[in-house]
């Protein structure tokens, strides 16, 4: 199911529910409230009812939200209902790092393709048992293996085209970590993370007080 017109803020704060959710499931909570909710994601208790209203009704009025339930329904909208597929090309430090990170797998997405253009990489396994296959294997292991998502740690200047050969497979979205912007077709998904975006933001934030 597609949802059209739902800002991108309100999709990440759905992810941030569900972090919450789940801790409160570990911790065999039942029944939470907007109020409590909202504290524990750093939001006010109106803009969680107004996030999920999009979607549909939720909860209980009086009562508030069954934990589990509310957990069901938004993983179902984000997707996490299943386990994607993840190819990662580009395996130095950042690489290995996300791969080794116990949360993708926690919330079903499963690295099951690794690449690296690194001869004395190629044909060596990862601590997680992922072997490392050289670019020009990366349309035939991909396919075998049901790739639907490309994460790229390459440098800059390999980033295109290591884009271009994800859509070739195809995949269907990539999340892109390389410093830099990469050009795909209309309609096609890319995620970008920059942290030096982030610490700009931050440091702007810290300097004007």
């Amino acid at each position: 199911m597609k949802f059209l017109k739902i800002p991108a803020a309100t999709i990440t704060r759905l992810s941030l529910y569900t972090r919450a959710l789940e801790d409160l499931v570990v911790e065999q909570v039942t029944v939470v409230s907007s109020k409590t909710l909202a504290e524990l994601c750093g939001v006010n208790p109106a803009q969680i009812r107004k996030d999920l209203a999009y979607f549909g009704q939720f909860g209980v009025r009086g009562v508030g939200y069954y934990v589990k339930e509310l957990l069901f329904d938004i993983k179902k909208i984000l997707g996490l209902n299943k386990d994607w597929n993840l190819a990662i090309v580009g395996v130095g430090n950042l690489g290995c790092a996300l791969v080794a990170h116990e949360n993708f797998t926690k919330q079903g997405y499963r690295f099951r393709a690794a690449f690296d253009a690194d001869p004395m990489k190629i044909g060596r396994k990862l601590t997680t048992g992922l072997l490392i296959h050289a670019p020009d294997k990366l349309g035939e292991v991909c396919r075998t293996e049901g790739i639907e998502i490309g994460v790229i740690c390459t440098p800059p200047n390999f980033a295109q085209d290591i884009a271009n050969r994800l859509i070739e497979v195809p995949v269907k979205g990539i999340l892109n970590f390389a410093p830099t912007q990469i050009q795909v077709p209309e309609g096609f998904r890319v995620e970008n993370v920059d942290f030096t975006v982030k610490l700009d933001n931050l440091a702007y934030h810290l300097t004007a007080g």
